[in-house]
């Protein structure tokens, strides 16, 4: 693994730490990017990388727009991340889950860790075992803040697609709109379901493609192949799987007006930005529509530390700002010719005091 302060994506962070824990196996980076506005949060991504190189590359990307989705949502929340390597056969241990938590707890605040990308509820109560850092925890009832925030992920990106299918297409409703969902997991099967309650058409995929199928029966769509999708004719394409996607070639496959989805760094590099709006491709920037779910963790983590718990109405409220954020991007997108990547970039600089 090369030194992190020579990655492209190393960004004055204010700490990436390497944990080897050997007596668990657990190997893991935590990266805070940013404390200005308060406390670093980000998910826990537990994934198998082929190239170590790649699981920095990650949590450096991942906590930096953390630091932007943060601050983009209103909330006192710095950016941080955390990846958990994987071996191939992703075996995870109550041991490495321990051990993980006494190394947040090390950082004594200054990192609040969450679910993410193979990490569940259960794991992350099994960390609060060690830690009181850490939210997304379960709660007894349906009006408390906390437990899994994949549905209130998929809230905001299913208002955002509204909003981008208005500003681009002057269409109010979704009847009839054409959304290529990438992905079906607890993100992208929840906005999938919402779509679907707005009469959109659907086209679905998944790396599990029992899962994507099962799915387009259930919703009266169509699934394809995984390797089809990004070329799928439709109004929106949606990604809500894995991230960096729109590289050139990915670019170049879209046949639609709309990107707006939940997956994180979306953008292989800077430029690409550019690239999606030369082909006239309306782009909402992934960590400003994908902010529901660190909206619910943040909420959840600020009341308990206040001796409260976090009130559901309160998240669909802040989660609900979502469009009005877009909107205010693209506005100024059209009004100073800056892509719309650029506009929230800078925005987000701005109010983490890195401008």
């Amino acid at each position: 693994m090369s030194a992190f302060w020579a990655e492209p994506d190393f960004d004055a962070h204010e700490l990436v730490q390497l944990v080897h824990h050997r007596a668990s196996g657990l190997t893991a980076i935590i990266a805070v990017h940013s404390t200005h506005l308060g406390p670093s949060a980000g998910g826990t991504r537990f994934w198998h990388y082929n190239d170590p190189a790649g699981a920095m590359r990650d949590a450096l990307r991942l906590s930096r727009g953390m630091s932007y989705k943060n601050a983009m949502a209103g909330l006192p929340m710095g950016g941080g991340k955390a990846v958990i390597l994987a071996d191939e056969q992703r075996i995870k241990t109550p041991e490495m889950l321990a051990a993980f938590g006494d190394a947040v707890e090390a950082l004594g605040g200054r990192y609040v860790t969450a679910e993410d990308v193979g990490i569940s509820e259960a794991d992350m109560v099994a960390v609060a075992q060690r830690t009181s850092h850490v939210s997304g925890l379960p709660v007894a009832d349906s009006a408390s803040a906390g437990g899994d925030p994949g549905p209130f992920t998929a809230y905001g990106i299913y208002l955002g697609v509204k909003a981008a299918v208005a500003h681009k297409l002057g269409r109010e409703s979704l009847s009839g709109v054409h959304v290529a969902v990438q992905g079906t997991g607890s993100v992208g099967g929840g906005v999938a379901r919402l779509l679907a309650k707005d009469g959109a058409k659907l086209t679905l995929a998944d790396i599990d493609e029992s899962r994507a199928a099962k799915m387009a029966g259930e919703l009266g769509g169509t699934a394809t192949a995984s390797d089809a999708i990004m070329a799928t004719p439709c109004d929106v394409f949606s990604p809500n799987a894995l991230g960096a996607i729109l590289d050139d070639a990915g670019i170049a496959a879209l046949d639609c007006a709309i990107v707006a989805g939940g997956a994180n760094n979306q953008l292989a590099r800077p430029e690409h930005g550019g690239k999606l709006a030369a082909r006239g491709i309306l782009y909402a920037p992934d960590y400003v529509i994908n902010a529901g779910g660190i909206i619910s963790v943040a909420t959840e983590y600020l009341a308990r530390r206040e001796g409260r718990t976090g009130d559901v109405a309160q998240v669909n409220a802040l989660v609900a700002q979502i469009p009005g954020r877009l909107e205010s991007i693209w506005q100024e997108s059209k009004s100073t010719g800056l892509t719309s990547d650029v506009v929230a970039d800078r925005m987000a600089q701005k109010l983490i005091g890195r401008s």
